[in-house]
């Protein structure tokens, strides 16, 4: 409707209720022609769910009777009266509707708006621990180990790297439970940002690890300690300091990528913007208010990394 509204697009067909809910938000808009089609309100179960279907049976039949269906109809403009009234005067004109201030959509979304934001932080911060310590086992794997260990762990990251966020998503979410192994969203969530993010994180520091001399490797076997500890207390240490930077800034993205996860029901801070613009038509000033809660999360990470890089420059 707002594509028509601006220019983009000649006309669009709607479904009868969704185009006279949001009619009194496009008041520059008529009806063209007549319904194409009769529209009807339906329930979705299984074809098990005998004694759920009679339950909501039962439920409409009262509903119907006393009234309270059509109320519901009545208050959100969606009941059958209003397909009657589009087969009447066709070009009706309809007022718009009162808009409300940005501070009255500020106060009654910010709640709504900040918990949303906590599930952006979540997925964040548990999410990016994760991708780090794969990230560095995946490396350390290439790195030092064999070629039977080495050559799967670089397709791995190739496979990541070369595949959408949003498909990696939907395998995890949906291809899973085909194979018996089914996750919660949020679970999915974490782990497809986390497995993502990984691929990314194991360049990083497999880049860490080369810019670290061979003479520290060679110096640490000479004392006597194994591979491994070498690693853990010589090599790391001088990768995990170069690598600091990049790690922060990959961090800020996932900040971002979170976004994504609406794929597999997860209500996020940008999908519960979606819902509330649609809803109450607010699409700029809720965009302003989400925008800006995305600043204020990833801003500090953005001065750390910049700290940091100064930090290491001087050093």
């Amino acid at each position: 409707m707002q594509k028509v509204v601006d220019g983009v697009d000649d006309g669009t067909l709607q479904d009868d209720p969704t185009a006279i809910f949001y009619a009194s938000q496009f008041p520059a808009l008529r009806r063209v022609g007549r319904p194409v089609s009769e529209g009807y309100y339906v329930a979705l179960m299984g074809k098990g769910e005998v004694r759920l279907k009679a339950a909501i049976d039962k439920a409409l039949d009262q509903m119907i009777h006393d009234g309270s269906l059509k109320a519901i109809y009545d208050r959100w403009d969606l009941s059958g009266k209003a397909q009657l009234l589009a087969l009447g005067d066709l070009h009706e004109t309809i007022a718009p509707a009162a808009y409300p201030s940005f501070a009255d959509i500020l106060r009654n979304n910010w709640r709504i708006l900040l918990q949303a934001a906590g599930m952006t932080v979540l997925l964040s911060v548990v999410s990016m621990p994760l991708a780090v310590l794969i990230g560095i086992l995946v490396a350390c794997g290439r790195m030092y180990g064999p070629w039977l260990i080495a050559k799967p762990l670089g397709l791995y990251v190739e496979l990541l790297r070369g595949t959408p966020l949003m498909l990696q998503l939907y395998a995890i979410f949906f291809l899973l439970p085909k194979i018996g192994l089914t996750l919660p969203a949020l679970a999915a969530a974490i782990a497809g940002l986390a497995i993502n993010y990984s691929a990314y994180e194991a360049e990083i520091y497999r880049a860490g690890l080369q810019a670290v001399p061979r003479g520290q490797m060679e110096a640490a076997l000479s004392l006597g300690m194994s591979r491994p500890m070498a690693i853990w207390r010589i090599i790391l240490p001088q990768a995990f300091r170069i690598v600091i930077p990049p790690v922060t800034n990959d961090f800020i993205a996932l900040f971002k990528d979170t976004s994504v996860c609406s794929v597999v029901t997860v209500v996020e801070l940008t999908k519960e913007y979606d819902i509330l613009a649609m809803s109450t038509g607010a699409i700029v000033q809720l965009a302003i208010i989400t925008a800006t809660l995305y600043m204020l999360m990833s801003y500090p990470l953005s001065v750390f990394a910049r700290w940091s890089e100064r930090r290491l420059a001087n050093a």
